[in-house]
């Protein structure tokens, strides 16, 4: 009797594992026992007669069995625990999600799916097979998944594709309702197999949306059948503890444990498992916080960072419907997010994405739902000891700039979420939001590979920007306004529309906009639409059309009307300049005239000395090298019909006779040396360069005697003044000053005068005695310079030189 009434043995529960050693033998019951009920005997955990006297050994007295009743749970205890793990209606479902995920992420690609034909391999079994006999054929069953015969089917459409996978969750639950729970496991399994596939990656999160539908379907079926079990013979109530499963139901879910523990791969094991999560209840109080942590870690073996993300949101998804208060397994599922977001820079990404032509920001989105799903159940509930005064300076404390460079595609990605700008606005002390905006941007500019256009990622940009540029003001150190536009210029290089030169001229004007404090940003502002402009050129060849005609001069207008915004007096007069010569590239006349006549009016602005480095320094090194750059401009740039000859080259000469320059300066004097050589290729025939599609005074006046004269008049008078300065160096006994500029003034009707002319050959025969007078002119310039002239005699043309050269004697130190 007593071998009648008991188990071999029973199951411990307590210490629960799919694949811990188990055993579990059938016995005979009496008769008039009910099937799925045990008796009383049967559920005794004894091997031996009960002691009558051992149960008054066993350590309790009356008084610790009253404490201990009064110590147990109550049923309003059991409730709060009830109400605490559960997910209230605060918390959106994920069914509003779904239909979202199935609109954003669509595609024209063709897809492929494989399909399960089925087996009837081990249908037949004898019902007096022994229990090692079925696990085989169970097993079989199982492997014939792999060995099976399989169909795929390729060249789907999308619409297609939601059709087949619709068709395999009504075979599902077919396949249930007859009792073939083996090929029902085998349509799980296929269907998880799908989201290994990435082949169309576009279209993944809508893969993950009707795959887990599936999944969902059998996790369902399976607890509504163990629940079932347990229900006679009266239903089990809603907050059902262990003690209230009988032990048939618990032997059927650890079966279904064991079937799925036996999936060779990865992906399918771990994605069922988690389906049939919540029947973890029938077996272990415990046994759900034990496995969520398993397949948490599981999930790291997965290569794919996409896949992984989205096996993990499936992983929260299921764990908030059966244990909302474990936070660590949400918050451990997020952690290894972020680190598997090294992968995305990885060369199989990168080269998957290549070979699907999807560019990385678009990439990026696809972790979209998935992020924001597993943010959602991290902060759902979440303690309200975190006061918002205080989360600035606990993230900035937490997460440095070097965690913030290491997940730098978490970054990006975070950006194209709709919350980021708010979470932004979390903090609330104004220094802090501009060092996390800082760090965003320093990692932006030092990761960001490729030129963007998203539209999500520049309208979060220049949020980001406009705090930084906001947050400049009177008390704002210089460093910090440099440091600050860096960053802003680094944004705004990494700003390309593409062919679209409107949308980027666009993009320039509400940047202006936005950051008119900060100078060298409206600097780099001007540089771009300039090479905007130029590209535009480069796009037409030179001939542009009545729509690229009115966009450059578009460009030139952005330009003439920022300059004068500067402060820097150096930066208008480069970049007017610099604008100039763009605009007249482009055939914009009237544009280049326009800046070209601004630049040369404001030169009485420049200081005498100007601020290098904290240092004062003179600024005259400084004009005379934008008034050389002038010149040179000057030659291509057609006179204006309505301003006379030359108005250009005479505005500059007036300006530089009248600007105040330092005392003991020969600047001036070199300006009107350096003009000497314009003059000189403006009266010849065929000028040494000249604009593509621009007619310079070399076409308009082709030689006209007038021409040349008003140039020879202006030459002789800006000699005059030079000789006149000479003489002045002279009385002034500054020889060493008066040497330097005679032997420049050589050198310069050396190379551009004529020197047949008799009274010019005097006059460099002169320049050449006076910058040998006292002996300051270098040796071995001279003597280079007599070589070069020994030279040029030998040719036809220059014969005229012999004499001159006899007359050019090097004056010994000794």
């Amino acid at each position: 009797n007593q071998r009648c009434g008991l188990e071999a043995a029973l199951v411990d529960f307590g210490d629960y594992h799919p694949l811990k050693p188990i055993m579990v033998t059938d016995t005979k019951t009496r008769r008039g026992t009910r099937k799925g009920s045990t008796s009383s005997s049967s559920s005794s955990s004894s091997s031996a007669p009960p002691d009558p006297l051992s149960s008054m050994l066993d350590g309790t007295d009356p008084l610790s069995m009253f404490a201990a009743a009064s110590a147990s749970e109550t049923p309003a205890m059991r409730k709060r625990e009830k109400e605490e793990e559960a997910v209230g209606p605060d918390f959106e479902p994920w069914s509003l999600k779904r239909g979202e995920i199935l609109a954003r992420f669509t595609t024209t690609e063709k897809l492929s799916i494989n399909l399960f034909m089925g087996s009837d391999r081990g249908k037949a079994t004898s019902q007096g097979s022994a229990v090692s006999e079925k696990v085989r054929t169970r097993l079989e069953e199982l492997d014939d998944l792999e060995e099976g015969s399989q169909r795929e089917l390729l060249n789907l459409s999308q619409q297609d594709y939601a059709n087949r996978i619709e068709e395999l969750n009504q075979s599902l639950k077919e396949a249930w309702s007859s009792d073939q729970k083996v090929k029902a496991l085998k349509i799980v399994i296929q269907c998880s197999k799908l989201l290994s596939d990435t082949s169309v990656i576009q279209f993944y999160p809508s893969k993950f949306v009707l795959i887990t539908d599936i999944l969902d379907t059998f996790g369902r079926l399976v607890y509504d059948r163990i629940w079932t079990m347990c229900s006679d013979p009266r239903p089990l109530p809603d907050n059902f503890t262990v003690e209230d499963v009988n032990d048939t139901a618990k032997e059927t879910c650890l079966n279904w444990f064991y079937k799925i523990a036996s999936i060779r791969e990865l992906l399918p094991r771990l994605y069922v498992e988690a389906a049939i999560l919540k029947c973890n209840r029938f077996l272990n109080k415990s046994a759900i916080q034990e496995t969520l942590p398993r397949l948490t870690a599981m999930i790291r073996g997965i290569g794919d960072p996409l896949v992984a993300a989205y096996a993990r949101a499936y992983l929260c998804r299921v764990g908030m419907e059966v244990a909302p208060h474990l936070k660590d397994s949400l918050n451990r599922n997020f952690f290894d997010l972020l680190g598997t977001f090294r992968q995305i820079s990885s060369e199989n990404v990168r080269a998957q994405l290549v070979l699907q032509m999807v560019e990385m920001p678009e990439y990026l989105t696809l972790y979209s739902p998935a992020i924001s799903w597993i943010l959602q159940c991290i902060a759902y509930r979440a303690p309200e000891g975190h006061k918002l005064s205080d989360v600035s300076l606990e993230l900035q404390t937490v997460i440095p700039v070097q965690s913030v460079e290491l997940h730098f595609q978490f970054l990006l990605f975070s950006v194209l979420q709709e919350r980021f700008l708010p979470f932004l606005d979390m903090f609330q002390k104004d220094s802090v939001r501009v060092e996390v905006c800082k760090s965003i941007m320093e990692v932006f500019i030092k990761h960001q590979v490729e030129l963007t256009r998203d539209p999500v990622i520049l309208n979060a940009m220049l949020h980001i920007c406009k705090t930084m540029h906001d947050s400049v003001n009177a008390l704002t150190l210089e460093d910090e306004k440099r440091s600050l536009a860096l960053l802003i210029i680094g944004f705004i290089r990494m700003v390309s529309f593409g062919r679209d030169f409107e949308q980027q001229l666009s993009f320039c004007v509400e940047a202006r906009a936005t950051f008119c404090n900060l100078e060298p940003v409206l600097v780099q502002l001007i540089h771009t639409v300039n090479q905007l402009a130029m590209e535009t050129r480069r796009v037409m060849r030179g001939n542009h059309s009545r729509k690229t005609a009115a966009f450059v001069r578009a460009c030139a207008a952005y330009s003439f009307i920022t300059i004068p915004s500067l402060s820097s007096i150096f930066s208008r007069l480069s970049l007017y300049l610099l604008s100039g010569q763009v605009a007249l590239a482009n055939q914009c006349l009237s544009q280049a005239d326009a800046f070209l006549k601004a630049a040369v009016s404001i030169l009485p602005e420049v200081p005498r000395s100007i601020s290098v480095e904290g240092k004062l320094r003179s600024s005259e090194s400084f004009l005379l090298d934008f008034i050389n750059s002038f010149l040179a401009t000057l030659l291509v740039i057609p006179d204006h019909p309505e301003h006379g000859v030359l108005y250009l080259v005479r505005g500059l000469l007036n300006m530089v006779q009248d600007y105040t320059w330092e005392d003991n300066s020969d600047a001036k004097v070199r300006v009107y040396i350096s003009a000497l050589p314009l003059l000189a290729a403006m009266s010849q025939e065929t000028y040494l360069y000249s604009i593509p599609k621009v007619d310079s005074n070399e076409t308009l006046y082709g030689g006209d005697p007038k021409f040349l004269s008003e140039i020879n008049k202006l030459c002789e008078t800006l000699i005059g003044q030079i000789l006149d300065h000479l003489k002045t160096l002279g009385r002034d006994e500054s020889t060493r000053r008066q040497g330097a500029l005679a032997f420049s003034l050589f050198g310069v009707l050396l190379a551009h005068s004529d020197l047949r002319n008799n009274k010019l050959s005097q006059l460099a025969v002169n320049l050449w005695n006076l910058s040998h007078k006292h002996g300051y002119c270098e040796t071995r310039t001279s003597v280079r310079t007599l070589e070069f002239i020994k030279h040029q005699t030998q040719q036809p043309d220059m014969a005229h030189l012999s004499d001159m050269v006899q007359r050019l004697t090097l004056q010994s130190r000794t």
